[in-house]
């Protein structure tokens, strides 16, 4: 009977300074990919918020010049006044269809959409819209400023009603959200889109 007195080898691990410098290296890794995630989602959410905020202007100018160019649409000469000053809100009338089986017009602006005003409100940063004599109604949200001038056939700003023959509007949107990294506006990033709008109804 032969006796090996070789000692035994055990199976290969790790020693305690090899698994403490892996843990380290891996916390290294790790917090550089959290960062660079964090990094990634702050600048996803603020593109995403810019995108939001320009389209909210475009779409709330978009319908509010489709709406101002119909001002004073008056095909049986009723003397409808299309848009009237007034320096707090912008008033659109035009006489669009009537209440009859036909729905032709029928001489006034009493019809759903026929007596349209928009006004800022800003304590709650939003335009807001009424039809005839209904209550306004939240159109578009998170608007810095809304504002209007009217001009008349030489491009001058009149506050006369019967000058009237076109409307300078600027609409400024902001960010939903402030940014920290952002430094003026109290960290709202802001869009601001200006249209010069001439009614086709409006007599020069």
């Amino acid at each position: 009977m032969v006796c090996s007195l070789e000692p035994k080898h055990q199976p290969p691990g790790f020693t305690l300074i090899e698994l403490l410098v892996a843990m380290a290296i891996s916390s290294i890794v790790l917090s550089a990919i959290v960062a660079t995630f964090v990094v990634q989602r702050k600048s996803y959410v603020a593109q995403e918020q810019m995108s939001e905020m320009t389209q909210t202007a475009r779409a709330a100018m978009d319908m509010i010049g489709r709406e101002v160019r119909m001002a004073g649409y008056d095909p049986t000469r009723a003397g409808i006044v299309g848009i009237a000053y007034n320096a707090s809100k912008l008033q659109i009338k035009a006489d669009l269809r009537g209440g009859g089986t036909n729905d032709l017009p029928d001489g006034d602006t009493n019809d759903p959409n026929e007596n349209i005003t928009y006004k800022y409100y800003d304590t709650t940063h939003q335009i807001k819209r009424k039809t005839g004599r209904g209550y306004f109604q939240p159109f578009a949200e998170n608007i810095q400023a809304f504002t209007f001038a009217y001009l008349n056939s030489d491009g001058h700003i009149t506050t006369t009603t019967a000058d009237i023959r076109q409307i300078r509007i600027t609409i400024t949107a902001r960010t939903s959200m402030p940014d920290p990294k952002y430094p003026g506006n109290n960290g709202y990033r802001t869009y601001t889109l200006v249209s010069l709008i001439t009614p086709n109804n409006l007599a020069f």
